[in-house]
């Protein structure tokens, strides 16, 4: 299922942070400390009346200069644009309209995107209320009158929102064609690795036009199976956006992760593995995706004997929290392993849909704590009574025990590696979930 985006849009001050963090509500609070998955707060998942949706927060502009306001504006509604299925744009009853608000309408307008037209800092209905209707000049729409900090109006907002979700978007869908995103920071060869992958096989199908964020998906045909490769550099060359701007490239990644069943994160070999890379990565790792970290530009590393080895130790370093993903060293230039890429797919997306039977991931578990006793507190032992798998596209596994609190992360964690030594699940994460049984002594 492809969840919508949704994207903020306005000018510097007139509440989008707040709005944002308004929305997303307790889901932006629950930050997880994990080394690399990226805590800024540039989007985050919602739920509304059991949708859901991905909120992208555009903004972070605060320059002096008007013409920089301006052409900075005009770079998030680029991007708001590409990205989005539904943009929120939010102006301030207080300030009124403004010249740079009348400019991003016009470039909104013309993107035929739906836009839900938000009026913030409406603190007082009864004394505000008629001040809203001056914004029904920018012709983009009926405008919702709201106070992000003080959380008025919101569902009001929300519904409006929604309502531009398509069915398509809401339903889970019937194409099971495999999904392949290609990210990574700008410059790495995304483009090329695409380019290389389609080429190479020669058997484009069709390109998919239409889809709501105006990426082109293409269709490639290897051995009999159909995948489909996300253009995410499509949404580059559109938006002419700055490429060291790393909320732009992490907002591009967003929307292809969102889309996907498979992520191959691109790594630029002779700059070595970043911060950024681990950012961009932990994307795909939060949302459950199937992950292939490529290390492009393999023919440009002068190597001995101990090359692929301290490489490898220095990317397992860097993307710690997902030691599950798979690694390929390749040259998109050359087309160095470049027909290994498509079996590192196939076998990344045989493990996101592997289930394990009950009766035997109980015995993995019952010998795991033999071996390896479970924390105790006060006296009190964790006690894991029974494990079961309930779902796939990741893996997710609920475990009921006399005590939640006595599971710590660490002792989930060695149960992870023992399930993974007897299953494998390489190249996806897994989800577990503890709850507590009742009735039973501890």
């Amino acid at each position: 299922m492809s969840k919508p985006i949704v994207a903020i849009v306005g000018r510097p001050n007139v509440g989008k942070s707040t709005l944002f963090n308004a929305l997303a509500g307790s889901a932006i609070a629950i930050v997880k400390d994990t080394p690399g998955v990226t805590r800024d707060r540039i989007y985050a998942d919602c739920t509304w009346l059991n949708m859901n949706f991905t909120l992208i927060d555009t903004g972070g502009i605060e320059p002096d200069s008007k013409d920089i306001i301006l052409s900075q504006m005009r770079e998030q509604a680029e991007i708001a644009i590409a990205t989005a299925d539904v943009i929120i744009f939010i102006v301030d009853v207080r300030q009124g309209l403004q010249d740079s608000d009348f400019k991003v309408a016009d470039m909104l307008r013309k993107s035929r995107k739906p836009i839900v037209l938000a009026v913030n800092k409406v603190d007082s209905f009864q004394k505000q209320g008629n001040d809203i209707y001056e914004f029904y000049n920018l012709g983009i729409g009926d405008p919702v009158g709201i106070s992000a900090s003080s959380m008025l109006g919101l569902g009001e907002l929300l519904d409006q929102v929604t309502s531009h979700f398509s069915a398509d978007q809401l339903a889970e869908e019937d194409d099971d064609r495999p999904r392949v995103a290609v990210i990574g920071k700008p410059n790495v060869g995304k483009s090329s690795l695409v380019n290389k992958l389609v080429g190479e096989n020669r058997m484009i199908v069709s390109d998919i036009a239409g889809t709501t964020r105006d990426a082109v998906d293409t269709e490639v045909v290897h051995n009999g199976t159909s995948y489909v490769f996300i253009d995410t550099a499509g949404l580059r060359r559109k938006n002419k956006i700055k490429e060291e701007l790393e909320r732009y490239s992490i907002i591009r990644a967003v929307a292809a992760v969102e889309r996907a069943d498979v992520v191959i994160v691109v790594i630029d070999a002779v700059e070595g593995v970043t911060e950024q890379d681990a950012k961009i990565a932990g994307i795909a790792h939060e949302r459950g995706k199937g992950i292939i970290v490529a290390v492009n530009k393999w023919d440009a590393i002068e190597k001995n004997d101990k090359t692929i080895y301290e490489y490898t130790n220095k990317i397992k370093n860097t993307l710690s929290f997902m030691p599950y993903a798979e690694l390929v060293f390749i040259s998109a230039l050359t087309g160095q392993r470049l027909n290994k890429m498509f079996d590192a797919i196939d076998m990344v997306r045989q493990n996101q849909n592997l289930r394990v039977a009950t009766g035997v991931l109980n015995e993995i578990i019952t010998e795991a704590a033999a071996m390896k006793q479970p924390p105790s507190d006060k006296g009190k032992r964790l006690r894991i009574y029974y494990s079961t798998q309930v779902a796939v596209k990741p893996p997710t596994f609920v475990m009921f025990v006399n005590d939640k609190e006595l599971m710590h992360f660490s002792y989930l964690r060695y149960l992870e590696n023992k399930i993974r030594e007897a299953f494998g699940f390489k190249g996806t994460s897994l989800k577990f979930f503890v709850r507590e049984r009742t009735g039973k002594e501890g």
